[in-house]
C-alpha cells in the first residue's frame, strides 16, 4: 500500500459512509466514554478516521501508525490542511514492533488493517503488548463474501464511481479478508474472547470491547 498513486486515490476517495460509520459505532460501543489522553491508531493510512475521531473527542491525541511512506505523507499533507498536524502524530512503523513515543494506551483503534496482514495474528499480540488494563479496543474490518461473483457485486455497488485503483485493491481486499467466525477463532487463540466479533453492514464487522 506505499504506491504514491495508490496514496493519492485513497487520500481523494469519498469514504464518508463507511468511516463515519467508524465514529458512530464506536460511541454506540462505548457509551458516554471521555477520551482525555492518547489514542493508539493501527494502520492509520491516509488518517480520515484519525482526523474523524479528533472532531469527535476534542480532548483526544492520535498517535497514528502506518508502515507505508506514501500514505503518511498524504495524511500530513491533509491533517496540515485540518490544522490537526498537533494533534495527530504520525509514526511510521510496522507491526508488532512499533516505535511507539508511549508504551500503553486507554483505547486501540484500527480500520481495515487486519485484511491487509500476511500473518493476521501480530494484530492482536501488538493490541495485547500496548493495552493498558481495562484498555477500549475498536477494530472494524471487512468481511469475506461467500464466492468471487459476491465481491465483484459489492464493488460495483459500493465503488464504482471510484479510481480503478480502488476498485481493484476493494475486490482484493474482501477476497483477503476473514469471515466473524475465522476472527472469533482468532481472539480465542489470543485468549481474548473477551472482545464481541459483530456483523455491521453487508461488509463490514466491528471486534470491540474492553480488555
Amino acid at each position: 500500500m506505499d504506491d504514491a498513486v495508490q496514496a493519492r486515490a485513497y487520500a481523494d476517495a469519498d469514504f464518508e459512509s463507511a468511516h463515519q460509520s467508524f465514529i458512530h459505532l464506536f460511541q454506540e460501543k462505548f457509551l458516554q466514554l471521555e477520551i482525555t489522553n492518547e489514542v493508539l491508531d493501527l494502520g492509520c493510512g491516509p488518517c480520515d478516521i484519525s482526523r474523524r475521531f479528533t472532531g469527535t473527542f476534542p480532548d483526544a491525541i492520535l498517535h497514528a501508525v502506518d508502515g507505508a511512506t506514501n500514505m503518511l505523507q498524504e495524511a500530513d499533507r491533509l491533517n496540515m490542511q485540518h490544522g490537526l498536524n498537533k494533534r495527530i502524530r504520525l509514526i511510521e512503523s510496522h507491526l508488532p514492533n512499533l516505535d511507539l513515543p508511549q508504551q500503553h494506551y486507554h483505547t486501540i483503534i484500527s480500520n481495515s488493517l487486519l485484511h491487509h496482514l500476511h500473518n493476521p495474528h501480530v494484530l492482536w499480540e501488538t493490541i495485547k503488548q500496548h493495552a493498558k488494563p481495562f484498555a477500549n479496543v475498536f477494530v472494524m474490518d471487512l468481511m469475506r463474501p461467500d464466492n468471487e461473483e459476491m465481491a465483484m457485486a459489492l464493488v460495483k455497488l459500493y465503488a464504482a464511481n471510484e479510481h480503478e485503483v480502488l476498485q481493484d485493491d476493494f475486490y482484493h481486499s474482501l477476497c483477503a479478508a476473514f469471515t466473524p467466525d475465522e476472527v472469533q477463532t482468532q481472539l480465542d487463540e489470543h485468549s481474548l474472547s473477551q472482545l464481541t466479533v459483530e456483523t455491521v453492514s453487508d461488509r463490514h464487522m466491528i471486534i470491540y470491547g474492553s480488555l
